[in-house]
C-alpha cells in the first residue's frame, strides 16, 4: 500500500516521498548479532564518555580537557581519539547509541505496518516510558545533561551533525534516490521539534507527568500533519 495511491520509487530516484514512506514490508529486518569483542569495545566507549560527561557537569564543558579525560579514563590522548575523533562526541555519545533507532523501527517493523506507523508507535511508546530521547524526561541526571548540551553551543552544532548521520541512516531503510533523503529529513526534524519541545516545559519547571498529555497530543498531530504533507507531495500538490 502506498499513501498516497501512487507507484512506489523504484530505486533510481524515482516515486514520491508518499511513495517511500508508505510502503508496506513483507518481512522483518533481523537485527546483526554483537559479537564479545564488539560489546567490549561498546563498554569501552561508554565509561570514556561517563567520565568526560561527569567532568563536564561539574566543572563545564570548555573548562575541561581532553587531556584530563584520558588521565580520568586512565588511556592516552591518542588512545582517546582513537574512540572520539572531537572532544565533542564524548559528551554526545548518548546520541551516537540513536543513530539508526529509526532506520531500525522501520526496518524491524511488522508486516503491514507502515514507516511512518512503526514511527509513531515507537515515538509514543517512548514518551509512556520517560525516554530521555523524546524530551519527556525530567530525572535529575537527565535535566542536568540537557542543560549542558543545550548551553553549550559546540555541542548543540555537533548534534546537529548527529542528525544528519540519523536522517542518512533512515534514508537508506525507505529506498534511494532523493524522495527517501526528503522522507527521512522531515520524519527526523518532526521528532527533534518535538523532543526539544518537551524538553523546553521541563526545563522551565513542568514535570513529564505533567507535560506528558500535551507531548502525546504534540505527536499525534505532528504524525497527523507528516501524513498528509507527504500525501500531497505524493499527489504533487
Amino acid at each position: 500500500m502506498v499513501m498516497s495511491g501512487e507507484r512506489s520509487g523504484d530505486g533510481n530516484g524515482s516515486g514520491s516521498v508518499a511513495g517511500v514512506v508508505g510502503r508496506e514490508r513483507a518481512d522483518q529486518v533481523v537485527p546483526p548479532r554483537v559479537s564479545l569483542r564488539e560489546r567490549k569495545r561498546q563498554l569501552t566507549y561508554r565509561a570514556i564518555s561517563d567520565a568526560a560527561i561527569a567532568m563536564f557537569l561539574e566543572r563545564g564543558f570548555d573548562k575541561v580537557s581532553v587531556a584530563e579525560v584520558a588521565a580520568a579514563a586512565d588511556i592516552s590522548k591518542p588512545t582517546l581519539f582513537r574512540y572520539f575523533p572531537a572532544k565533542e562526541d564524548l559528551a554526545l555519545l548518548r546520541f551516537a547509541d540513536h543513530e539508526d533507532e529509526a532506520a531500525r523501527v522501520v526496518g524491524g517493523r511488522a508486516p503491514g505496518e507502515t514507516p511512518l506507523g512503526a514511527l509513531r508507535r515507537h515515538f509514543l511508546a517512548g514518551l509512556d516510558r520517560r525516554d530521555p530521547v523524546t524530551g519527556l524526561c525530567d530525572h535529575p541526571q537527565v535535566l542536568a545533561f540537557h542543560r549542558l548540551l543545550y548551553g553549550t553551543p559546540a555541542l548543540v552544532a555537533r548534534l546537529y551533525a548527529y542528525q544528519g548521520r540519523f536522517e542518512t541512516a533512515l534514508a537508506r531503510t525507505l529506498g534511494s534516490g532523493v524522495t527517501a533523503r526528503l522522507a527521512a529529513g522531515q520524519i527526523i526534524a518532526v521528532l527533534r521539534i518535538l523532543a526539544e519541545e518537551n524538553w523546553r516545559r521541563i526545563d522551565a519547571g513542568e514535570s513529564a507527568d505533567a507535560v506528558y498529555a500535551g507531548a502525546v497530543q504534540s505527536a499525534e498531530e505532528a504524525f497527523v500533519q507528516l501524513r498528509r504533507g507527504l500525501e500531497r507531495e505524493g499527489r504533487g500538490a
